[in-house]
């Protein structure tokens, strides 16, 4: 029914997007909300969830994204958050390896994501991908994926830094406490990491 909204971003929450269109705000439940910025225009593909008591927009940055997202919800045992969960924390790209290549000790790794479910997305998916595939080189089955980096929680990070960055502090001070935020292993959620951040960042001033 909608392929994608043009519209202004007018708010960001950990969970979604309001982007205005024609006086009309439109809650957008997408992978990494701070990957937006406020009253910038954008254009979101998005993908429309009906239910008995909802009906809910999910938007993307790019259409493989929603395209991932799309054959991720048909997979048994995974509803829109899971499937938004994946995307949050993993590249579209290895997702799609890791399928062809059946590793599941790759899938796992993402948020609710088990051993029956990583096997269940691969029997589902592998050799079903389509299109997605065609600019996709599979690595050699002895090559490691990479998901996130050094760090495993790296993205919880960047996200935690774009909160940050629109709530008013400077690229300064937060190139300050970034160095230090990297060294806590114990932290590995955006809110962790946001209120590690503040407590740091009390201290500079």
């Amino acid at each position: 029914m909608y392929d994608y909204l043009i519209g202004n971003v007018t708010r960001i929450t950990p969970e979604y997007i309001v982007v205005e269109q024609m006086q009309t705000g439109w809650q957008i439940f997408t992978p990494n909300p701070y990957a937006f910025t406020k009253n910038d225009t954008v254009q979101v593909f998005v993908h429309l969830s009906v239910r008995e008591d909802a009906h809910t927009l999910y938007g993307f940055q790019t259409l493989n994204q929603r395209d991932l997202f799309r054959k991720l919800i048909q997979v048994s045992g995974i509803g829109p958050k899971g499937a938004l969960a994946i995307l949050a924390t993993g590249e579209p790209s290895h997702v799609m390896q890791a399928i062809e290549l059946e590793d599941e000790a790759f899938l796992i790794k993402f948020p609710g994501v088990g051993k029956k479910t990583a096997r269940q997305i691969i029997l589902d998916l592998k050799g079903k991908l389509g299109a997605l595939m065609d600019e996709i080189t599979l690595p050699s089955s002895d090559t490691e994926l990479p998901l996130f980096g050094v760090n495993p929680y790296e993205n919880e990070l960047e996200e935690s830094l774009l909160a940050l960055a629109a709530l008013g502090y400077s690229e300064r001070e937060l190139a300050k406490v970034k160095p230090k935020l990297e060294e806590c292993d114990t932290l590995t959620t955006t809110d962790a990491y946001i209120k590690e951040a503040l407590k740091l960042l009390l201290k500079l001033t």
